[in-house]
């Protein structure tokens, strides 16, 4: 097995080969999440990061450099990518603090606690459709706490099985939810 990615390896890559695609992922991934982490401190969204680079390279592939350096470019990526969702979270921390003082400023208003209660209702219904397995690893990281090796452990699976429910299971709930998916999931599992 080649532990280098190769010239062939990113022509295979340019004209489609999934082949090529997913011996540089193998090869690259847990770099691009080392460089994800290393900016973010926070593992579900490294992965979040590893994944958008690996979709940038595929829908990119044509433009590659047949002799480039590989890693050049997926650091490139995952680094623009990393600090654009630091600055994201920045923003988002901003108002939901100010959703939150808004919230305890007038926290006795009848409108607002049955706002809340519509969120969380939303958010519960949501969660229950999801199919069993999501909803029991979503569960088991979001609400008991556990990290995707314990949840693996736990349930006699991967722990790529278990990155793969709960990245799917968040796409859902944040598609789902819509514009007040994350404001929504804070208010129904940090209350």
């Amino acid at each position: 097995m080649h532990t280098e990615v190769t010239s062939l390896d990113i022509q295979r890559l340019i004209v489609g080969e999934q082949s090529a695609f997913e011996k540089i992922h193998d090869l690259c991934s847990e770099k691009v999440y080392r460089l994800a982490y290393r900016f973010l401190k926070d593992a579900e969204q490294s992965e979040e990061i590893v994944q958008e680079t690996f979709v940038n390279l595929w829908l990119n592939k044509e433009k590659l450099d047949p002799e480039g350096n590989i890693w050049l470019y997926l650091y490139v990526v995952g680094k623009r990518l990393s600090l654009n969702a630091l600055r994201n979270v920045a923003k988002s921390k901003y108002h939901t603090e100010n959703l939150l003082a808004h919230f305890s400023e007038a926290h006795n208003s009848t409108e607002e606690q049955v706002f809340v209660h519509d969120l969380e209702l939303l958010t519960e219904k949501v969660i229950g459709a999801l199919p069993k397995q999501q909803q029991i690893i979503f569960k088991l990281s979001r609400i008991e706490g556990y990290s995707h090796k314990e949840i693996a452990d736990q349930l006699n699976i991967s722990p790529n099985t278990v990155k793969n429910h709960m990245g799917t299971a968040l796409k859902t709930i944040k598609s789902k939810l819509g514009d007040c998916g994350l404001i929504c999931l804070f208010l129904f599992f940090f209350k």
